[in-house]
């Protein structure tokens, strides 16, 4: 008699995203795996942006029409699964992406960080990592 295998116990996450829009299909995959996870149930701890990724996080770029938004997609998620979407400070201020006390900050004409995303430090990546069962990682 065959027994069923048992039920997979849900795992908690962290998705670094080090790739960015030029790097599409690895970008893409990123989300894909992210939205697979939270759909058989795991734990999404954090998405960290970094390195390349950050650019994801720019409310300044226009798509041609037949390309996917990328940056639509993530806050889709983001909203309908309240996921944070963690973007490495440093690396967004060095890109140009900042907020709107980044901007005051440094005196800047305007924020161009999209809605649904944060800027944070590599200190919530660690804590965040400290706190996972797995640690999933896209981009070189």
């Amino acid at each position: 008699m065959h027994n069923p295998s048992p039920l997979m116990t849900p795992l908690a996450y962290t998705v670094v995203v080090r790739c960015g829009p030029k790097q599409q299909s690895q970008a893409l995959s990123a989300l894909q795996f992210t939205q697979a996870l939270l759909a058989q149930g795991h734990t999404l701890l954090r998405v960290f942006f970094y390195q390349q990724g950050v650019h994801l996080a720019s409310g300044l770029r226009v798509m041609p029409q037949d390309e996917l938004n990328l940056t639509q997609q993530w806050q889709q998620l983001a909203q309908e699964h309240d996921v944070e979407l963690g973007v490495c400070i440093a690396a967004a201020l060095q890109s140009g992406i900042v907020d709107a006390q980044e901007a005051d900050r440094y005196e800047l004409d305007a924020a161009s960080l999209a809605t649904h995303f944060t800027l944070v430090g590599l200190g919530q990546l660690a804590d965040a990592c400290s706190q996972s069962d797995r640690l999933v990682s896209f981009g070189s």
